[in-house]
């Protein structure tokens, strides 16, 4: 049974009975407020007390400067909880100008940006240091899960790089000759179609679908073993996580990236001929003897040398983001958008190197 909390004072130590909590409180606060000239508490005779009763026993002890006496071990600790608890709140910053604030972001974006990269470097050389390990114990090599990812990057991928493919090739077809036919120069829309598709957009396009898709894929699936710990458990059943996850993914990033590149451009191809055909009135067999003409076999070349580049930098930064995932299973969705944005961002910042590069040596 529940008994009202009550104090009475004697020779100026407050003596308290009852039950000293929410429920029992009544007007106690008001009273113990009006009393004055009090040197001690005494809370021997409370048979409970709860964090409200512990409250206003505080604040009147620390405004009057008493001390407390007679609680129990378990009401002493609650007491000492509500004393600490019992601090300022600190005032939100002030806000900066918007011009600092501006400058702070930018900052904070470059630093970040900078460790990344420094990471992605770090994680190039591991994944070096692994293919020569490899090459060295050839015994270790895990020939099974590398023909598995050559169907997930490639094989099931040929069905959305093919539409992807035939339809950019129409666009650029179409495009093309609406252009050209100002200057009645429909025919060069076969030059525009061949050059744009073997040399630039069949791989460049290839590679961005492959970051999208095979890139997130690579960071999803590592981000989720380093959450339930199988990579630990990898490493300490004495398996390197590069050698057994991360080597597969690239070679079958780097070997299949030439054939998708190949097979988009060709599917390209195909498309704006048919738009060709239809809209242009060129027959198949002149628009295949066209390509054979106009196009240089530099040009092939060009894609060809890129496209395993861009497939080692897309199955790298997919790995490398999904190692770095921490803490919670939302760390999988950030750090897969963020391999797919680094991949994207990589594979364009190579292709314009590219360009000069190989407009410098002549091939264009």
């Amino acid at each position: 049974m529940s008994k009202p909390a009550t104090f009475t004072e004697d020779g100026g130590t407050l003596r308290f009975s009852g039950d000293l909590s929410l429920a029992c409180m009544g007007d106690l606060p008001e009273r113990l407020d009006a009393t004055t000239g009090v040197r001690a508490i005494d809370l021997s005779g409370i048979e409970r007390i709860d964090t409200v009763g512990a409250w206003v026993v505080h604040r009147y002890a620390d405004r009057n400067g008493i001390a407390v006496e007679g609680l129990s071990e378990d009401g002493r600790h609650l007491l000492e909880q509500v004393q600490k608890a019992d601090a300022p709140i600190a005032p939100p910053p002030t806000p900066l100008p918007s011009f600092l604030r501006v400058v702070g972001e930018i900052g904070e974006a470059t630093a970040t940006a900078g460790r990344t990269m420094v990471g992605l470097l770090g994680f190039f050389g591991a994944t070096v240091l692994a293919f020569w390990a490899l090459i060295r114990h050839p015994g270790r090599f895990r020939f099974n899960a590398v023909v598995q990812r050559f169907e997930v990057v490639g094989v099931s991928a040929l069905g959305i790089i093919g539409l992807m493919s035939f339809l950019i090739g129409i666009v650029i077809a179409q495009q093309g000759a609406v252009q050209l036919r100002q200057f009645g120069a429909e025919v060069f829309t076969i030059n525009l179609i061949g050059r744009i598709t073997l040399r630039e957009l069949g791989v460049l396009m290839t590679a961005i679908m492959v970051a999208g898709r095979s890139g997130s894929a690579f960071a999803a699936q590592l981000g989720t073993m380093k959450l339930t710990e199988e990579i630990d458990a990898m490493r300490t059943i004495g398996v390197s996580p590069m050698e057994a996850l991360v080597v597969p993914r690239t070679i079958a990033a780097i070997l299949l990236m030439p054939l998708l590149g190949f097979y988009s451009s060709l599917i390209a191809i195909i498309g704006g001929g048919l738009l060709c055909w239809i809209s242009l009135d060129i027959p198949p067999i002149t628009f295949i003897q066209r390509i054979r003409e106009v196009v240089p076999i530099t040009d092939l070349y060009v894609g060809l040398v890129k496209a395993p580049v861009f497939g080692a930098i897309i199955a790298i930064a997919g790995c490398f983001q999904g190692m770095q995932v921490e803490g919670d299973a939302e760390q999988v969705g950030t750090r897969t958008t963020a391999a797919v944005v680094q991949a994207i961002f990589l594979v364009i910042v190579l292709d314009a190197f590219f360009a000069v590069f190989f407009t410098y040596i002549g091939w264009i």
